[in-house]
């Protein structure tokens, strides 16, 4: 299904003077290519199922490593990285994930086993501070990932593909996870669950973005906040929007069946190019918690 719906209001100054802004509604000269996702795959695992990625765990076993404030050089508060212990299968995409306002890492931790068991090295980060805002969340994600592909430890860059990059983050987490994707159009995939950010316009974005809501979110509401982003995204190669029935802003910060497979299949499809995950992406996912959803159908 298509959203038809177009950019709101104009960008604040910031993003409008910023040099490196990316032109709204443009279209990445990569993505015809990108599309054609046969002949550009990375398949890792076993062919997937709907059980499968719903799953708290997926078929990859994994490490994790402690990352200390010190060994960021003051770029991000640390954070702890899991990478999958498989050599056989070729190099990993990496994500980095950003909790929210007030929030410790441990609010955004489940997402380190549950992503790292499906194929992907992931950091999840603590921010310099608690009360940092979204655009500073988001500097702090893209210093994760310049740790995950120069300063980590062997084992993991030795298993990281440095060209296949995403973000994600709840909350401001989430609002930074938008930053980062506009400020690094050559990020693969961006999901921010329950976002916050001031600004809404996200035209700018030409990245793969799956924004997650909860129909119960006080905090963030749909409508405020995850809605008009979602259709501010007009540039993204792709884009959907996913809202839960019943879900709190509190819920993305926990093991959740439905919000985990969409964010693994929404990685899968686009950080690993696997055509596989379309499926549950593609019609609309058959999942009784979504009280809707919204897509641009990835290489329809």
């Amino acid at each position: 299904m298509r959203s038809g719906s177009r950019g709101m209001a104009a960008v604040p100054l910031l993003l409008a003077l910023a040099a490196t802004a990316p032109v709204a509604g443009a279209v990445p000269a990569s993505a015809g290519i990108a599309r054609q996702a046969a002949a550009v795959s990375y398949e890792r695992g076993p062919a997937p199922t709907l059980a499968g990625i719903r799953a708290a765990r997926g078929p990859f076993t994994y490490s994790t490593v402690a990352v200390s404030a010190a060994a960021t050089g003051g770029t991000f508060g640390g954070g702890t990285v899991y990478y999958p212990d498989d050599t056989t299968q070729g190099t990993f995409g990496g994500i980095a994930v950003s909790p929210g306002y007030n929030a410790p890492e441990s609010k955004v931790a489940w997402l380190g086993p549950r992503l790292a068991s499906q194929g992907f090295i992931v950091i999840t980060i603590t921010t310099k501070s608690l009360t940092d805002q979204p655009t500073a969340r988001g500097q702090q994600l893209l210093a994760a990932l310049d740790y995950l592909t120069v300063r980590s430890p062997a084992a993991v860059r030795q298993r990281l593909d440095a060209a296949r990059l995403a973000v994600s983050g709840h909350s401001m987490g989430g609002g930074g996870a938008l930053y980062a994707a506009w400020t690094r159009p050559g990020l693969k995939a961006a999901v921010p669950l329950a976002p916050y950010h001031t600004i809404k316009n996200w035209s700018g974005i030409t990245v793969p973005t799956l924004v997650q809501a909860g129909s119960q979110d006080t905090l963030t509401p749909p409508g405020t906040f995850a809605e008009p982003i979602y259709q501010s995204l007009t540039g993204a190669r792709e884009r959907a929007y996913a809202e839960f029935a019943g879900a709190a802003h509190p819920t993305f910060t926990g093991e959740n069946a439905g919000i985990g497979a969409l964010e693994v299949a929404w990685l899968k499809r686009f950080v690993d190019d696997d055509a596989r995950y379309e499926q549950f992406l593609c019609p609309a996912p058959a999942d009784p918690g979504l009280a809707e959803y919204r897509d641009s159908c990835p290489s329809a």
